[in-house]
This record gives C-alpha cells, sequence and structure tokens, in this order.
C-alpha cells in the first residue's frame, strides 16, 4: 500500500497547481464555500498548510496556528510556499511514529501521524475543487488519492455537528449511483459536484 504521505503530496500539489491559476484580481470570485470568497478561501488554505506543519514540526500551539492568513498581491505564492512547508514537515524521518497536537479538531488533542495527514489531504482535495469551480477550471486526482479521500471522508460523522457555525464540512449530499469517485467524494463532503460559479 503506498504511504499515505505520498498520496498527500499528489493532493497537495493540485491545490498547488490550481492555486497558482488564481490573480489578485480574481479573489472576489464566489466559491463552493458560501461563506468564503476565493481570498478568503486560499487564506484558510494557507492557514491550515501553516497550522499543520507546525504541528508536525511537534509545536503543541491553540487554534490561532491555523487561521486564515490575509493575502492581496501573491495568493499562488504564499500559498505554494505554505505548502512546501508542509510537506517538508510531514517528510521528515521519524514523522509516521509521532502524534500531533491539534487544536481546531474536536475542541484540541494528539492524533496519530497518518490520521493527521489524511485530515490534510481530504481537505486538499476538497479545497482545490472548490478553488477550481470558482476558477471554472478542471480539477482531476488520481485514482489512487480518491480512493484514499473516499475512506477518509466515509468515517467523517455527517448529521447536526455540520450545521454548527465554523464545522470544517456541510452536510453530506445525495448523489445518483452512477456518480464518479470524485463526485462521492465531494457529496460526502458536504459539495455538490454539480456547483457552478
Amino acid at each position: 500500500m503506498t504511504d499515505l504521505r505520498v498520496l498527500h503530496r499528489r493532493a497537495l500539489q493540485v491545490s498547488v497547481d490550481v492555486v497558482n491559476e488564481v490573480t489578485p484580481d480574481r479573489l472576489g470570485l464566489p466559491t463552493p464555500c458560501a461563506e468564503w470568497d476565493l481570498g478568503q478561501l486560499i487564506a484558510h488554505m494557507i492557514g491550515q498548510n501553516l497550522g499543520f506543519a507546525a504541528a508536525a514540526r511537534g509545536e503543541r500551539n491553540g487554534v490561532e496556528a491555523f487561521a486564515p492568513v490575509p493575502i492581496t498581491d501573491d495568493p499562488s505564492g504564499r500559498h505554494a510556499e505554505s505548502a512546501t512547508q508542509l510537506a517538508e514537515a510531514f517528510a521528515v524521518p521519524g514523522f509516521e511514529q509521532r502524534e500531533l497536537w491539534l487544536a481546531e479538531i474536536r475542541g484540541g488533542g494528539f492524533y496519530p501521524a497518518q490520521t493527521a495527514v489524511g485530515f490534510h489531504l481530504v481537505d486538499s482535495v476538497a479545497h482545490g475543487w472548490d478553488v477550481a469551480r470558482a476558477l471554472d477550471l478542471p480539477v482531476s486526482f488520481d485514482d489512487e488519492v480518491l480512493e484514499a479521500a473516499l475512506v477518509i471522508s466515509l468515517a467523517i460523522p455527517d448529521g447536526p455537528a455540520r450545521e454548527q457555525p465554523g464545522a470544517p464540512f456541510r452536510p453530506a449530499v445525495r448523489v445518483g449511483g452512477g456518480t464518479d469517485l470524485f463526485g462521492r467524494v465531494l457529496a460526502l463532503l458536504g459539495r455538490s459536484p454539480d456547483w457552478k460559479p
């Protein structure tokens, strides 16, 4: 079985590639995350990258470490830099034996390294798609990444908690039996695969 960090790095690179298409004049575009425009979404993605990187380095920070990072003139460069920091933090020798303190998940707690990588892999898939849809561009992840994302997404509890302010995902969306793998992952994460700007 492929190391989840390898799959995560592939998912992260897709998100970097799509954010590289964002120019400052497009930061106000709507996104599938109704509460965020494109600039706010990318600010959130950068904050998540930096927060997970700090946790991977063994830091025990509060939720502020995951806070959105305001961007203005170089959204793609700032995002790519944060993604590099995260990939490097996940790649250090011995990382897979660690537990990471993730302050913003269920009120804070320690999670096995592989679980933390899985959390961020799903985030990379969801938000990579969000950015692509805001730009009205195609985006794809390889089947191995999507299969891992599906397993993780199926384990994320659905229900009333997803209706609360600040919930990481909206309630799961019903889709037809013929929906492809990517569409199934998106639906489990509360996104309509048919969303258009």
